[in-house]
């Protein structure tokens, strides 16, 4: 028999979505039977899987011990390197600046050393962060970037913020905005990019139509362009909606394909230019908040940048 805890970062969530986290070992099927055979009990009491924790309960695990043996992957902070980028930092969260060729998290190439891998290896190392004493939370990204994108990531330390930040993502308080360097200069100057963009997982990229789609999701940009020169601009996108390859593939579509970008533009016209990756950056972090936003209320209203930009300078 084993018992857990419940504490802050576990309080506030569905027993079986706990479980889960807690025991990933155990199947979905075998921790409903056990639930039924009151092998898993609650502050001593039978359970069912949708209960809520709270902080200071004590479940009690009647469970065999090779469920609990940690998998791999949930250690591979052991091993990373804590090379961070830190833009800000404070008790809840983190936010910090990927560079491109670096992956967020572990793909289907397996990759190791991922920027979650290199945080959770900081926070451990700093002290801030003890695998021993959490059941079911790791400090976690909010937000995701392709691999050769570069740019802010936003981390949380706490589940309650992870569970803040994720909702204003998803309610869009959070502005983001990026830096492209694409071809051409776009005319107008400044404005909205409309369409509908439909993503083939076979093919690992995603189609732009101008009117609804089969499959097809609204995708919004609005565009500025900062500087032009060498016929390319500098341009800054603010996204309304985060779809994948939202910006590549919308301004590829506009008739103006991402410098660096092989996937949505010609390898011809990035022939003898100096870019490993597509010229994309996520810049600046505006954290708009409109609704109540507990223990993060401080961050309403504040803006944060990454101190550098590769390819800012190449126009000017």
């Amino acid at each position: 028999m084993k018992e857990l805890k419940i504490n802050k970062n576990d309080s506030g969530q569905r027993l079986d979505k706990y479980l889960s986290k807690a025991v990933p070992l155990l199947p979905p099927s075998l921790m409903h039977k056990y639930l039924r055979l009151k092998r898993v009990k609650l502050n001593g009491k039978r359970c069912e899987a949708n209960v809520r924790l709270s902080e200071g309960d004590v479940l009690s695990l009647y469970i065999n011990d090779e469920f609990f043996t940690p998998s791999d992957d949930r250690r591979a902070y052991l091993t990373a390197t804590p090379d961070i980028d830190i833009i800000y930092e404070d008790e809840n969260i983190l936010l910090v600046d990927k560079k491109p060729g670096i992956v967020v998290h572990e793909d289907e190439s397996h990759s190791s050393n991922t920027l979650i891998d290199k945080i959770q290896a900081y926070l451990y190392q700093k002290g801030e962060w003890d695998p021993d004493r959490e059941n079911s939370f790791t400090p976690s990204l909010c937000n995701r970037i392709d691999r050769n994108t570069g740019g802010m990531v936003i981390a949380a330390k706490t589940a309650e913020a992870l569970r803040i930040l994720n909702e204003k993502i998803r309610n869009r308080e959070i502005d983001k905005y990026y830096l492209c360097l694409v071809h051409g200069v776009p005319c107008p100057p400044q404005g909205t990019l409309k369409g509908f963009i439909r993503r083939d997982k076979k093919e690992k990229l995603v189609y732009v139509y101008d009117k609804p789609h089969p499959d097809a999701l609204t995708a919004v940009t609005d565009y500025r362009v900062l500087r032009e020169g060498k016929n390319m601009a500098l341009v800054e996108c603010l996204l309304h909606t985060g779809r994948t390859h939202q910006i590549r593939a919308q301004m590829a579509h506009f008739g103006h394909p991402l410098v660096g970008d092989t996937k949505y533009g010609l390898n011809k016209d990035n022939k003898n230019l100096p870019f490993k990756y597509q010229a994309l950056y996520s810049y600046k972090l505006v954290f708009s908040f409109t609704t109540p936003s507990g223990e993060l209320e401080y961050l309403k209203g504040r803006s944060f940048e990454v101190p550098s930009v590769p390819f800012a300078h190449f126009v000017k």
